[in-house]
């Protein structure tokens, strides 16, 4: 950081914006929305910011890699508005966020760890039953309400080919065997950590065609190293928004 940002000086929207490699109209917008105090102004309507402001610039920039750019102006709004309850119940929240995320990366590993050979019929194995039957056999309505989705999510993936359910030869209702149940939660759970459709089906479609969970082992590790990565990011949005609140007072 440039030491005039600390000296105690006046500061113009420049000197701010160039330590960062903002442009001064970002700063500018970034006091509007209130995620900086309010900037004095001289005779001639110009701003002038000080160090409050400076440290203020900086805890929102090192907040927004852990926890967002919409949660870290909220927290920074709180801190300007003096409700510094609010922002620490932000702060919490986002951490609530993470490690329900780790629980969910915990989730898919453990559904990863059931994952074996395919368990579809072979072809030609003999008629379908006339209604779900066997461990996991379920229609798309059930299976929704236990993954929490709609009826209209499954169908979407089976449209992506994520799951491949039979149909009932009686009713025509979709019926989801055992594998179609670990599919679908799995799906699930890699659209919980961020993976968009076109990620999730080459990995599903390599699962069922070796048998085993080696390509997702890459979106695995990927998946740890961004949690980790927040975390440590959040430990660091955390000791700039310390700073700025020593600095308040």
């Amino acid at each position: 950081m440039g030491q005039n940002l600390q000296s105690g000086k006046r500061l113009r929207p420049v000197d701010l914006a160039r330590v960062h490699g903002l442009s001064t109209q970002a700063v500018r917008n970034y006091e509007e929305a209130g995620i900086l105090p309010a900037a004095d102004r001289t005779p001639h309507g110009y701003r002038t910011y000080t160090s409050l402001h400076a440290g203020a610039l900086r805890a929102f920039l090192a907040l927004v890699p852990g926890h967002g750019h919409q949660t870290a102006a909220s927290i920074m709004r709180a801190v300007n508005k003096g409700a510094v309850d609010e922002a620490f119940r932000l702060i919490d929240e986002s951490h609530a966020q993470l490690l329900d995320d780790r629980r969910t990366l915990r989730a898919v590993e453990s559904a990863l760890r059931d994952l074996g050979p395919t368990t579809e019929p072979e072809p030609g194995a003999g008629a379908e039953p006339a209604a779900p039957s066997g461990p996991g056999g379920t229609f798309v309505g059930p299976l929704a309400g236990k993954l929490g989705i709609r009826p209209a999510t499954l169908r979407k993936w089976e449209r992506a080919g994520l799951v491949r359910p039979r149909r009932d030869p009686l009713t025509g209702y979709r019926v989801y065997d055992e594998a179609d149940v670990r599919d679908a939660r799995l799906v699930h759970q890699l659209r919980r950590g961020g993976y968009l459709l076109e990620q999730i089906a080459p990995l599903i479609a390599q699962v069922r065609a070796v048998g085993g969970l080696e390509p997702l082992e890459a979106a695995l590790c990927d998946w740890h190293g961004r949690l980790s990565s927040r975390g440590r990011a959040m430990l660091t949005g955390a000791a700039e928004l310390e700073a700025h609140l020593r600095e308040r007072g």
